[in-house]
């Protein structure tokens, strides 16, 4: 009996077949970006999640609701999806799977990984510097919510958030893969963006913007404090999203992968005997 035979299930998936052919097909599209393509997408994504910031602290600053706070961050994960801009956290399921399919390389991988954290971090320090210049009144606030973030420190707790971060955005593009229709695609949008904000969880970009808003405006803490916040819980996240979801996920449809994986492997050995 071959490995194919042995993997392919007795009854199709056929839904869950067709959401990775989507994230195989944009994975190769994501992992095959310029480099002005990566700078871009990156740094969208970074301001794009700046606005959710933005309306983050205006919900906390007129209602004192960490809720309320919560659904203002969904904002930016809207326009994060309508604009197909994205954020690092979002780069594990889609072209890891693509990678699990040999259609791309690990330094294909490494180069996405590297340019999308640099601009979304880019970015999001733009967009808070404007914030925090254009609203004084919010200073306050952001020095409150960067300090929560900050004073995690290096804990089993800060960690198991971070995996919690991980988690929850890598299930969300799980989630907009397994349909075409935006309108579907904006629920886990508006899910995960609530839930990252209304429960302070340990994003790496997330968290980040928000101390970039606290350090501009006066906060008690330095970027080294950040710095040791943001490689902790990025650590977290790449455990918690490849590992709680890609992972599991890849092993719905291990036909699949065999399959593609195969295919990919005799196109590439075609071309270097031609």
């Amino acid at each position: 009996m071959s490995d194919r035979s042995a993997t392919t299930p007795t009854v199709p998936q056929q839904e869950t077949e067709q959401t990775f052919d989507r994230l195989v097909t944009e994975g190769r599209q994501r992992l095959g970006r310029s480099w002005s393509g990566l700078l871009a997408t990156g740094f969208l994504g970074g301001l794009d999640v700046g606005v959710g910031v933005l309306a983050l602290l205006l919900m906390e600053h007129a209602t004192h609701s960490v809720l309320l706070g919560g659904l203002g961050l969904s904002i930016g994960f809207i326009a994060l999806t309508l604009a197909r801009s994205e954020l690092f956290t979002e780069d594990f399921l889609v072209p890891v799977t693509a990678i699990a399919a040999k259609t791309a390389s690990l330094l294909s991988l490494g180069r996405l990984w590297t340019m999308t954290t640099f601009t979304n971090l880019a970015g999001g320090w733009v967009i808070t510097a404007i914030v925090m210049a254009g609203f004084p009144a919010l200073r306050s606030t952001a020095v409150e919510a960067g300090r929560s973030y900050i004073e995690l420190g290096i804990t089993w707790k800060a960690f198991t958030l971070a995996l919690i971060g991980g988690m929850l955005i890598t299930l969300m593009t799980h989630l907009q893969h397994s349909t075409e229709s935006d309108g579907v695609r904006l629920v886990p949008a508006v899910l995960m963006g609530f839930l990252l904000g209304a429960g302070k969880v340990n994003h790496a970009i997330v968290a980040s913007l928000i101390c970039f808003a606290a350090l501009q405006a006066g906060a008690p803490f330095g970027y080294a404090d950040w710095l040791g916040l943001f490689a902790f819980s990025a650590l977290g996240n790449v455990i918690g999203g490849l590992g709680l979801v890609t992972l599991v996920r890849l092993l719905q449809v291990p036909h699949k992968v065999l399959a593609e994986r195969n295919d990919n492997i005799k196109r590439t050995s075609g071309r270097k005997m031609a």
